[in-house]
């Protein structure tokens, strides 16, 4: 009998052990994501539903200066100029050519139209943050947009309008970095 108590004991003495081992566990665990500063926090998945996937129109390169017609607008793949656009902001419409090619690299591009200043403040601040030359950000504009934002991606285009930041930056997270060439030759 002493040692049916005393077995019953330990099991009892055991799983609360275990509970309170499984709830340190998911208190530090809590604590240390509240850590992490907004910005740096992984990006809400749940931004990316209204992202379009598009099937690769190819990655031919054309002659210098060749001008090709995409089977979508704004062009998400395909043949594109041997010479790519370099991450920054643009305030002039950029070759849809060359973005292709920076796409291909793994840089995402952003088109605007005429949004308000503060949306335009919001899309330079991320430009600056993400300037790699195989993950950067590419700001130009696309006068007949309007008040809207369209972020693109190798075979991923994200329309936004209005403007949200926060589905900016998860598609940002989920796509830069990512194109079929990302870091195989030095960028010119």
């Amino acid at each position: 009998m002493k040692s049916i108590m005393l077995s019953s004991s330990l099991n009892r003495c055991f799983r609360l052990t275990v509970a309170l081992t499984f709830l340190a566990l998911t208190v530090s665990v809590a604590m240390a994501h509240d850590s992490v500063p907004k910005e740096d926090a992984p990006a809400d998945v749940k931004g990316l539903e209204q992202v379009q996937t598009f099937r690769s129109e190819g990655r031919a390169h054309l002659d210098p200066g060749e001008k090709w017609e995409y089977g979508h607008y704004p062009p998400t793949s395909g043949p594109h100029d041997p010479k790519p656009v370099k991450p920054a902001f643009y305030k002039i419409p950029q070759a849809p050519e060359k973005l292709v090619h920076s796409l291909e690299h793994g840089n995402i591009v952003i088109y605007y139209g005429t949004p308000a200043r503060s949306v335009l403040a919001q899309l330079k601040k991320l430009q600056k943050r993400y300037g790699g030359k195989w993950d950067g950000i590419i700001v130009t504009p696309l006068p007949e947009l309007g008040d809207g934002v369209i972020l693109t991606a190798w075979t991923k285009m994200l329309r936004l309008d209005p403007f949200d930041p926060v589905r900016a930056k998860a598609f940002i997270d989920a796509y830069r970095g990512k194109g079929p060439e990302h870091g195989q030759n030095e960028m010119q």
